[in-house]
């Protein structure tokens, strides 16, 4: 399978990039800074509802984040799902030494949740100590990067694309989106791990 992919991919900037989607029409792309392009843009730290309370629902902005550090960040159609828990997050997991060896200061895991969904299926996936969950309760993180995907049809709304990314300093170094969100072939824990 890593073969494969490997077949399929291209250099950008002097990056690997696996995948085949074409990025143009999104607003990320390789060389994006983060920090710059959404600077008004917040996350939600995975808690429960009474830690939500005593910090005053407080949010997390972008640059503290990413700025200054090595962040792999990944990105899922939603908690309680079925790649989600099965594949996608277990492959970050799973590899959680093997990214800190690399000299990875987070991983991180992102999905159009509140942080309070997120909280339960970090603790349902015993993954809390591994990767750091934030919510994009109303999806404003992924609408800024074009990464937003509409999934009424089965039931779940507007949700993210299933992607992953490895960022230096709030710059986007790599960048691996699925074509559909139930695949589950580039944005794998192993897969960026050989393009760090």
């Amino acid at each position: 399978m890593a073969s494969a992919m490997l077949k399929r991919s291209m250099v950008v900037n002097g990056i690997r990039v696996l995948g085949t989607r074409a990025f143009a029409s999104s607003s990320v792309t390789v060389g994006t800074d983060l920090v710059s392009t959404i600077s008004d843009v917040s996350l939600q730290k995975a808690r429960t509802w009474d830690e939500g309370v005593s910090s005053k629902f407080s949010t997390t902005p972008i640059k503290d984040i990413f700025k200054d550090k090595k962040v792999v960040i990944f990105g899922l159609p939603g908690a309680f799902t079925g790649v989600c828990s099965a594949q996608h997050v277990p492959s970050y997991k799973k590899n959680i030494d093997k990214f800190k060896a690399k000299g990875i200061d987070s991983v991180i895991c992102v999905a159009i949740n509140d942080p309070y969904v997120m909280n339960g299926w970090a603790d349902k996936l015993g993954a809390k100590d591994a990767i750091e969950f934030y919510g994009d309760f109303d999806g404003s993180f992924h609408k800024s990067l074009n990464l937003e995907k509409d999934l009424c049809a089965a039931l779940l709304g507007h949700r993210s694309q299933r992607w992953s990314a490895y960022v230096e300093d709030g710059k986007v170094k790599v960048l691996n989106v699925e074509e559909v969100p139930s695949d589950f072939k580039v944005s794998g824990g192993e897969v960026i791990l050989g393009q760090i």
